[in-house]
This record gives C-alpha cells, sequence and structure tokens, in this order.
C-alpha cells in the first residue's frame, strides 16, 4: 500500500464498507446526479425564462427544431436559436448576444480566431478531404507537434472526430496491450455519450434505462471532499487513491485506470498525493494510467496538459472539444510510444481520422495557445475570477466554496444549513442569461464557469458584473 495508508484488516473493512456504500448502481445515490453533466431543459425556470425572452420568430424556429429532432435531455428542446459567433460571444436571433462561459468547452481560442479560419480555409480549398488509405502533411505536422509538447514517453497519436471515440480507442488499446478487460473509473465522472463511455463514466443521467453496458467496468469514488468516505475530514488526505490500489490489488485483471485529471462538471481538483499515488499504483499493478482532459486540456487550467500541475505522466492522455478551435470537431489519443502494439488491430478506423481540414484547425489553436501567451492568460483569467468571487462570499452566504485552476472555475452554492442550492444555482444560471452571460451547472449546485482564454480584462468584468447582480439577486431573496 502507498504510504500512509493502512495495512490491516480494519483498513480493508474500511475500503469494503464503503465501496458497498457507494459501489452501486449511480441511480440510487441521490437527486444531484441526474443533472450533473448541465441545466435540465424541462425546467420550470427554463420555461418561464423563454416566456420572458423569447420573440415569435426565435419561438416559431424552436417548434421546427423540436418537431424535427429526437427529444433528449440537456439537448432538445433548445433553449433558444443563435444567428452567429464571434470572439467570446454568441448572438441569437432576436439579437441578444451572451457572453459564452460554456461554449461546450471548444472555444479556448474564442469563436471565429483569425488564425484557425485562415489555416480551414487554406485546406478546404486544396485538400478538403483526406481518405484513409492516405495521409497528409497536415496530419503528419499535428502528430509531430502533439508528440513534441507531450511530456516523457508520450510519442505516438491516434485521432478522431470527437472525444467518446478517443477514449473508446483508449480502452481497445488498453485491452490489448495488458491482456486485460476490466477497467477502474469513477462514479460522477463523463467521458462521452456512446455506450462503451457511459460503461466507463458514471453519471445516472446517462446510464438509466440504457439496459446492459460494457462489461469489466469497476466503479470507485472520485477525488471530492463533498462525498468523502474515507475520513479525511476537510482536509484531502487522498486516502481515496489507497482505495483505488485496494481495488487494484484485488481485481488482478484491470487494464487501465481512468480519470478525468479534474473533474470539469464541478471543478474538483485533486491534491498533488492522489496522482502520485494512483501512478505509483498502477506502476505496482501493472495497470495502465489513462486520463481524460477532453474538456480541459490544451491551455485551460493554464497548462498544456492538467496533468503537468501534478508531476506525473500517464500512459495515455485524451484530448478533444478546444482541439478543433471551435470550428472542427476534432479528438486525439496521445500514448506511451511503447503502446504502439495493435499493428494488427484496428482501434480507430475512423472516416476522418486525419482529417486534412481538422488537423488544419488544430494546429492553428496550437499556435494560438503558444504564440499568444493564452497559458499564462488561463492563470491571470483564473486569479481575478478568484479575487472577484472571494469578494463576493464574504458578503453573500449564498456561496459555499470556489475552486479554481487556470480559467476553468467552479462556484459551489450552498443553503443556510449547507445543503446543496440546486434551485438557487439553476435560478442564477437563468438570472444570468437574461443579462447576457452562459454557463452551465454542475452536480446540481455548482456553477461551471469556463471563458474563452482571449477574453479581455473588461469583457471579462462584464460578465462578472452579470454574475454578482443574479447572486446578490437569488441569494437576498
Amino acid at each position: 500500500m502507498p504510504a500512509g495508508a493502512g495495512t490491516g484488516p480494519e483498513t480493508a473493512q474500511t475500503f469494503a464498507g464503503a465501496c458497498m456504500a457507494i459501489d452501486g448502481h449511480p441511480e440510487q445515490r441521490g437527486p444531484r446526479d441526474l443533472a450533473s453533466e448541465g441545466d435540465v431543459n424541462t425546467s420550470a425556470h427554463r420555461r418561464d425564462w423563454q416566456q420572458a425572452h423569447v420573440g415569435p420568430e426565435t419561438a416559431q424556429l424552436l417548434a421546427r427544431d423540436a418537431r424535427h429532432f429526437l427529444h433528449q435531455s440537456l439537448s432538445t428542446p433548445c433553449l433558444d436559436v443563435l444567428e452567429s459567433a464571434q470572439g467570446i460571444y454568441l448572438t441569437a436571433v432576436d439579437g441578444r448576444r451572451y457572453i459564452d462561459f460554456h461554449g461546450n468547452n471548444v472555444h479556448q481560442v474564442g469563436y471565429g480566431n483569425p488564425r484557425v479560419l485562415a489555416a480551414v480555409h487554406e485546406a478546404l480549398s486544396t485538400l478538403p478531404f483526406s481518405p484513409r488509405r492516405f495521409t497528409n502533411r497536415y496530419a503528419i505536422r499535428l502528430a509531430e507537434r502533439l508528440a513534441a509538447l507531450a511530456p516523457g514517453r508520450l510519442g505516438k497519436v491516434l485521432f478522431a472526430p470527437g472525444g467518446a471515440e478517443a477514449i473508446g480507442m483508449a480502452i481497445k488499446l488498453a485491452r490489448l496491450a495488458t491482456g486485460r478487460h476490466k477497467t477502474v473509473s469513477m462514479w460522477d465522472s463523463f467521458h462521452g455519450a456512446t455506450l462503451d463511455a457511459i460503461s466507463l463514466g458514471g453519471e445516472a443521467l446517462f446510464r438509466r434505462g440504457i439496459g446492459p453496458l460494457l462489461p469489466g467496468t469497476e466503479h470507485v469514488p472520485p477525488c471530492d471532499p463533498r462525498a468523502c468516505l474515507y475520513g479525511c475530514g476537510g482536509t484531502c488526505h487522498a486516502r481515496c487513491a489507497d482505495y483505488v490500489d485496494y481495488v487494484l490489488a484485488k481485481e488482478e485483471d484491470v487494464a487501465a485506470v481512468v480519470v478525468e485529471t479534474v473533474r470539469c462538471t464541478d471543478v474538483q481538483v485533486p491534491p498533488p498525493e492522489y496522482y502520485r499515488r494512483l501512478r505509483a499504483s498502477c506502476d505496482r499493478h501493472g495497470a495502465l494510467l489513462i486520463l481524460d482532459e477532453i474538456p480541459i486540456g490544451l491551455g485551460r487550467t493554464g497548462r498544456m496538459f492538467a496533468f503537468e500541475h501534478y508531476d506525473v505522466v500517464p500512459d495515455m492522455v485524451v484530448l478533444g472539444k478546444g482541439l478543433g478551435g471551435a470550428v472542427w470537431p476534432m479528438a486525439a489519443l496521445i500514448v506511451d510510444e511503447r503502446l504502439d502494439v495493435a499493428g494488427e488491430q484496428a482501434l480507430g478506423h475512423y472516416t476522418h481520422e486525419k482529417s486534412s481540414v481538422g488537423c488544419a484547425a488544430a494546429l492553428a489553436t496550437l499556435d494560438c495557445l503558444e504564440l499568444d501567451g493564452l497559458l499564462a492568460r488561463a492563470g491571470i483569467i483564473g486569479g481575478r475570477i478568484a479575487a472577484r468571487l472571494a469578494d463576493v462570499k464574504a458578503r453573500l452566504g449564498l456561496i459555499g466554496e470556489i475552486r479554481v485552476l487556470g480559467a476553468l472555475a467552479g462556484v459551489e452554492l450552498v443553503r443556510p444549513d449547507s445543503a446543496p442550492a440546486r434551485d438557487e444555482a439553476e435560478r442564477v444560471m437563468y438570472a444570468c442569461l437574461g443579462r447576457g452571460l452562459s454557463f452551465k451547472v454542475g452536480q446540481g449546485n455548482v456553477l461551471n464557469l469556463s471563458p474563452p482564454l482571449t477574453i479581455t480584462d473588461v469583457e471579462l468584468d462584464d460578465a462578472l458584473d452579470i454574475l454578482e447582480q443574479a447572486l446578490v439577486e437569488v441569494g437576498s431573496s
């Protein structure tokens, strides 16, 4: 066991008891799970907002959309109809303009970034599609660039149209490389919406009622102080990492431990010791460490890769979302070069696997992050958000905790009895939408703030003014 962990039967009983308490169907674990990945599109607050803000033309378009698209939670029916996107702003058909602190985490370099658009236009005019039998200069350059940026032996890549597909490739490769088939991942995690990805993930909204999922996907509690079962108290001692070690020792056929480096929905930032213990446990038990940075990699946390904050190197890291520069669907799996063992298998084999246009967009995105100083800018943005909201917290009991890493912030709202303020969080969100600021709510009561890294100080202050007004309005009611 790692240093600091218990070694006797009492420890095993504690861990086993914790497992009994939490390692069941996520559907049985409480109402917050159902809203963990975003706002619910059937709520009364949403209906009230639309009645107050949506005009006849938008209402007609929304009705047409709802008529022809399959309805699904968090998506259709939709909130509003967009006309354009530029920089940090979304503009609706009615002329309403939103500062976008949501963006599905694709917009690190902003919307319509000139570098990205120029690169995409060039690729479209010369090589709009690259059939899978062939490669192209864009794909080769992007593979070389990512391998050079990634630390350690992370030197081999595969591309895919989306993060869920890249997660699927990672699971396949882990099985082939280890000869094992099980995975260990976290309850409340999100790794994509495909069947294999929701098997790996732990959100009830995506799993409930689907039926048998991918076998061998074991789940353990995440590093989440709000739901800690290991007696850490107010200070995290990363004993949840010791439990992963316990599971790896017990389940001898685990191919990989799969973790969101920082859980994006509510910005849970594990302490450094957590990943040191996970890395050591994986090495000790022969499992691979796979880090999912689909929404939070590529500068969002102030580093190119979020795991660079932890001084560890995973066996695989998955990127997506922002890799396409808010223009093109693009994801990448970067792996330890020693894992190049699937020459006789098809790990991805996607039609757009080496998309010339997508790779051009990704190369331009990396240029923006590096040449425009956006990694450093992320830290400045996060510092301004933290300082401003700390001042609001001191004056308002509604804010329980503020968690910031780079330009990723989670503002946890609580009631006077410390219970999660779920209704209040939704009301704050719609109050902000009414004033022109968009973000999402994670885990039911955490305001998830993910601004573009290109945002100016003036624009950031405008957004924080809107948020403060909404917090005061809801907190005082």
